[in-house]
């Protein structure tokens, strides 16, 4: 052991120790920052709450839109043949019309056929079903005729000699297309 006395604390280490103290007792500023910061926090988790409600409110109308798309497209794919077949119906009641008649003449059979074929193109054009029926001359088009045979003529090479059944587009897509014989190059 030492005989030598504790010698009292300097005066630097007072000061130091003062100063310490200061740092721990918040002053005005401190306790404005502070203030402002959590007014800032808070606002900012207002803000976060707000944009997460928003959110969740477009993707509930993107889920609800996307299931309306599906039942309108199940719906229209459930009567898509709804007008059509309901221009179908007078040409199958002509049809049936004309069975009933059990003594007709050939005439009559003949100009019942004939007004039943009229309503059966009418009802088609009413759909956009078109007939393709190209004319001997027209020119050859692959996107809408098929070629069965390719005959010796007169006409220029790939000109339509002579249609063998006519061809059908539906709003300018081709349900069949025209079978027709085609000149051979000379």
């Amino acid at each position: 052991m030492s005989d030598k006395p504790t010698t009292p604390p300097s005066d630097a280490f007072d000061a130091a120790y003062q100063s310490t103290d200061d740092m721990a007792s918040p002053t005005d500023s401190d306790a404005n920052t502070l203030n402002q910061v959590q007014a800032d926090l808070a606002a900012l988790q207002a803000k976060s709450a707000e944009l997460a409600d928003q959110y969740l409110r477009a993707k509930a109308d993107a889920e609800n839109a996307r299931r309306r798309a599906e039942d309108e497209i199940s719906k229209a794919r459930k009567f898509a043949v709804e007008s059509f077949a309901d221009s179908m119906l007078p040409v199958a009641d002509s049809l049936e019309a004309g069975l009933l008649i059990k003594d007709a003449t050939a005439e009559q059979i003949r100009e019942g056929s004939q007004a039943t074929l009229r309503q059966l193109i009418a009802a088609l054009e009413r759909n956009k079903v078109i007939a393709i029926a190209p004319a001997a001359g027209d020119k050859f088009d692959p996107h809408q005729h098929q070629a069965i045979s390719v005959v010796p003529s007169e006409q220029e090479a790939n000109t339509v000699v002579g249609l063998l059944q006519k061809g059908y587009s539906i709003a300018d897509r081709i349900l069949r297309p025209a079978l027709v014989t085609v000149s051979a190059p000379k």
